[in-house]
């Protein structure tokens, strides 16, 4: 009884972010922030589950792990700069109530993007197409993210106002910061995806293929749009190259090498070649 309330009391800060601030204030411990590292966990792995059912039950598995690594990851990457930087701004918050603030915001966002669950599970069950599917799921963390990052700064601006332990500078240093922040996020999710895979495909822990996130982006968008764009996707999968163009390139390289040894180092004769 008294664990289940332990954890109720995360959720408070739903209600009245100020008030809550002010108690804790008082009454911060160790308890409540494993409390709030608990709830992350849980929300970010039953969150990634759904996201990996539309695939198979061992993609939906290792996309709960993968959403939890990356919210943890990304608050352990990021927070040493953040606490520094406060250090510097001379800001006499102690550590407890910078890393109280910052998972506030994270367990928000998780419990707003876990809220959303049943509109995926929805589309999911009806035939959600993959490209949708993939652009609802970025927009659910962006929306979640906005009021996690909000929470925080309200946070920051009543430790600065109303408790005089905060820089005024420190709340326009600390946007930045949440900018470097969502960045470091997205470059993780980019190198742990698939977290959503095309029915279509093989179940593959890692992807191998270049590009990046926001290229992805603009390519779902498109698939959306205009349907009729042939689904190239894999094409920048490496397993997935053309053995022909692939077998070409090795004899053309292999015929410019004896050239080269032929005709000393006369590099016009590679260039030549090469144009053919």
């Amino acid at each position: 009884m008294e664990k289940a309330n332990g954890l109720i009391e995360v959720f408070k800060i739903f209600q009245n972010a100020e008030s809550y601030f002010e108690e804790r204030s008082k009454d911060q411990s160790k308890r409540l922030i494993l409390n709030q590292l608990l709830i992350i966990c849980v929300f970010t792995f039953l969150y990634g589950i759904v996201m990996g059912s539309y695939h198979s039950f061992l993609q939906s598995l290792i996309a709960g792990l993968k959403v939890t690594f990356l919210f943890i990851s990304a608050i352990l990457i990021c927070f040493p700069s953040f606490y520094v930087i406060q250090q510097v701004l001379s800001s006499k918050m102690t550590l407890k109530q910078m890393i109280f603030i910052i998972l506030s915001g994270f367990v928000l966002t998780a419990a707003i993007a876990i809220s959303f669950a049943p509109i995926v599970i929805l589309f999911q069950l009806t035939g959600g197409n993959y490209h949708f599917l993939q652009l609802l799921h970025v927009s659910i963390f962006v929306f979640s993210g906005i009021f996690g990052m909000r929470l925080m700064i309200e946070a920051l601006k009543f430790a600065c106002e109303k408790k005089d332990i905060y820089p005024r500078i420190g709340v326009n240093v600390f946007r930045i910061w949440m900018i470097i922040l969502a960045f470091v996020g997205i470059q993780i999710a980019w190198n742990l995806r698939p977290f959503l895979s095309n029915k279509t495909e093989e179940f593959k822990l890692f992807r191998k293929y270049e590009g990046n996130f926001y290229t992805a982006i603009i390519y779902s968008v498109q698939q959306l749009t205009n349907p009729a764009i042939p689904d190239n996707q894999n094409d920048f999968n490496e397993d997935k190259r053309n053995p022909i163009n692939e077998k070409s390139q090795i004899n053309d390289t292999a015929l410019v090498n004896l050239l080269n040894k032929l005709n000393g180092t006369d590099t016009t004769v590679t260039l030549t070649f090469k144009r053919r």
